[in-house]
């Protein structure tokens, strides 16, 4: 199988090593720098040192030319850019006659509206004829790389991209399930990043363990029965892979950035040094405020989402944060 993934980051990378022992794979760099250098060394140095290049996967760049025509090459288009590159990408691939997949989980920055919105509304304003969908799950770009045991799910409303992402990454160390609930999957993937900015924050402050498990517990609630299922999901959904799997692996994983991102917040640090020392780009961190947006245009309460975006908007310290949360009024578990 032919397959092209537009992105040479760490999660780009790292599925291109996995796809890469099966199949014949195309990393797209946007730097053509950044592509000799990987195809050089045979090891992308600056997202993932160490973890070797197979030899059925070759580099390319912008100097490759159109990207419209590179993706009609290919069988199988994964874009694997941050949230902030994907229309971008879907504008560029509108005609591609072939299935396409995005990997980036979160909400697009507001632009010409109040709030950002899912890859799958993306892709709806910008390439509605575009067969396409979301790869998705608890991953970690390293553990993958180095063909750790992990589970994904390949969400998409067409049977012929589903089977696309199964047919190219499933294999002795990645398992792919399919799933036709796209906003489901999406909403999951979105949504356990702010939650785990919040577990981080309670891990930094050294709340304790039951301190932690509440805030999953009740993180997975506001995003099941209220934000997911309020914009179409299904329930059952975030009891997966995407929902419940990807929250538990992102609020408690040392590799998490969000999660690093409230730890760093808890000892004192600056929104923007705790940013700044990641490296790499913390999609929560972008994604809080419109979370909660669309929550109250919904007439939802997302108490434990809205606490982030204080904290993030230097409305509240770390520790009022907390207080905040533990003194809100009683109520019934499932109200």
């Amino acid at each position: 199988m032919d397959i092209l993934v537009l992105g040479a980051g760490a999660w780009g990378t790292a599925l291109a090593i996995s796809a890469g022992a099966r199949h014949r794979v195309t990393l797209w760099a946007r730097d053509a720098a950044q592509a000799a250098d990987i195809a050089a060394r045979g090891e992308n140095l600056h997202y993932l040192p160490g973890c070797r290049l197979p030899a059925g996967v070759a580099l390319a760049s912008r100097e490759a030319g159109d990207l419209a025509g590179l993706a009609q090459r290919h069988e199988l288009v994964v874009v694997a850019t941050p949230m902030a590159g994907l229309r971008e990408m879907l504008t560029a691939l509108r005609d591609c006659e072939r299935p396409v997949a995005w990997l980036c989980k979160g909400f697009e920055a507001p632009a010409t509206r109040p709030y950002g919105l899912l890859g799958h509304e993306i892709r709806a304003e910008v390439a509605p004829r575009l067969a396409a969908g979301v790869l998705s799950g608890p991953s970690f770009a390293q553990e993958v790389a180095n063909a750790r045991p992990t589970a994904l799910v390949a969400a998409s409303d067409s049977a012929v991209v589903r089977d696309a992402l199964v047919a190219a990454f499933h294999g002795p160390s990645l398992r792919i399930y399919a799933n036709e609930d796209l906003p489901g999957v999406e909403v999951g993937g979105a949504v356990k990043n702010v939650l785990a900015i919040a577990t981080g924050l309670c891990d930094g402050l050294a709340l304790g363990l039951n301190a932690r498990a509440a805030l999953v517990t009740r993180g997975l609630a506001e995003m099941t029965r209220l934000l997911g299922v309020a914009l179409g999901a299904r329930a059952e959904t975030f009891m997966g892979l995407s929902g419940l799997g990807d929250l538990v692996l992102t609020a408690t994983g040392d590799l998490s950035r969000n999660r690093r991102v409230g730890l760093l917040l808890a000892q004192g640090h600056t929104l923007q040094q705790a940013v700044d020392s990641l490296g790499h780009v913390a999609e929560g961190v972008y994604s809080a405020r419109t979370v909660v947006e669309r929550a109250r245009r919904l007439g939802i309460e997302m108490p434990i989402a809205a606490a982030v975006v204080d904290l993030l908007d230097g409305r509240l310290a770390p520790a009022a944060a907390v207080a905040a949360l533990m003194g809100r009024d009683p109520a019934a578990e499932y109200s």
